[in-house]
């Protein structure tokens, strides 16, 4: 038999040379060969819920802030890395029943209306969101076993005032230093303060907790857990004995969101060893001043609001008659650039 073409015969007997582009078989790839989209699902479905605990890539939730309702959600593929932290709010879809060994899906996280955020340290360029939407930031500082600390303190406040919460100083331990004038340190900020040691009637604590979404943050030992304790009976949070070197034990290991018997939720977050600030700047702490936030205005560029010598022309100068309140928020920007996470 003789050749067809001048190129030589292939297995099946065709010339090689009669081979063209439209002979090229393309194998699909071990992936759909289905091309990608960027159109998401619009879950229409989905149900509003509070995120109430995290814990290694699965987040305890409660539907419509229901504490009756508890469900545990993952992270949706098209969510990716997106932050989810303890007071977010979002929105779930999937088995919402709750039952033992079922899994809904967060599909949604709303925007934050407030955050509290920390750095590793001053120099820490990265941010930590502690948690999210909460109303009240209460410092929670024992006035004996651990001695408290006034820098610890100034930098809580800091940071809630940035990010948009109330601070609230509340005061533990008050039976081991019933003559303490710590609290007389912050007198000139407004800022609201109760005693809540084990001796102290609750009442009033109480009452700021109400119908609020309220984060306790405080140094391992002071009484944090022992406070949450007595506020939510059922919670078992663990208590820890103080150390002899004077640094706490840390009992809570995971932030958690607990819903008061009588409406509110308080979030319990572990005890802190530093907090650093070094996402925020003298303007933000200045902007939850209103009686001095337009002042700064007038200040010349690049002024920390520290006054004289360092800013011999600050506009705070010029407030006489605020003259003990600028200097107690100027200790706040004090500790704000003291390089000290605390």
């Amino acid at each position: 038999m003789g050749r067809t073409g001048s190129g030589p015969l292939s297995r099946r007997g065709r010339s090689s040379a009669s081979y063209d582009e439209s002979d090229v078989r393309v194998r699909p790839g071990r992936r759909s060969s289905r091309p990608r989209t960027k159109t998401r699902p619009e879950h229409l479905d989905a149900q509003p819920a509070m995120v109430v605990s995290v814990d290694r890539g699965r987040w305890g939730c409660v539907l419509d802030g229901d504490p009756a309702r508890p469900l545990v959600a993952m992270r949706a593929r098209e969510l990716g890395r997106t932050p989810i932290v303890v007071g977010d709010e979002v929105d779930v879809v999937g088995d919402l029943s709750g039952r033992p060994d079922t899994l809904a899906r967060i599909v949604r996280v709303a925007e934050r209306r407030t955050v509290l955020r920390r750095t590793a340290d001053d120099t820490d360029p990265f941010e930590r969101v502690v948690v999210g939407n909460a109303e009240q930031l209460f410092i929670v500082v024992a006035l004996a076993d651990p001695p408290p600390r006034t820098g610890f303190v100034e930098r809580a406040m800091v940071a809630a005032f940035a990010g948009g919460l109330t601070p609230v100083l509340c005061l533990t331990k008050h039976d081991l230093a019933a003559d303490s004038q710590f609290a007389g340190d912050f007198a000139d900020l407004d800022l609201t303060i109760v005693y809540a040691g084990v001796d102290d009637p609750l009442d009033t604590t109480l009452e700021l907790l109400a119908g609020r979404l309220t984060c306790f943050l405080g140094h391992s030992g002071v009484g944090k857990s022992t406070l949450v304790n007595r506020l939510v009976p059922d919670a078992a949070r663990a208590v820890g004995e103080v150390s002899g070197v004077g640094k706490g034990k840390h009992t809570s290991t995971q932030s958690v969101a607990l819903a008061l018997p009588d409406g509110g939720w308080v979030i319990d977050t572990p005890g802190v060893r530093s907090f650093g600030l070094a996402h925020i700047t003298p303007n933000d702490v200045l902007a939850a001043f209103t009686d001095l936030a337009a002042a700064i205005e007038d200040c010349p560029r690049g002024c920390t609001h520290l006054g004289p010598p360092a800013d011999p022309e600050c506009a705070l100068d010029e407030l006489p008659d605020k003259a003990r309140r600028v200097a107690a928020i100027r200790r706040l920007l004090v500790a704000l650039n003291s390089n000290e996470s605390w």
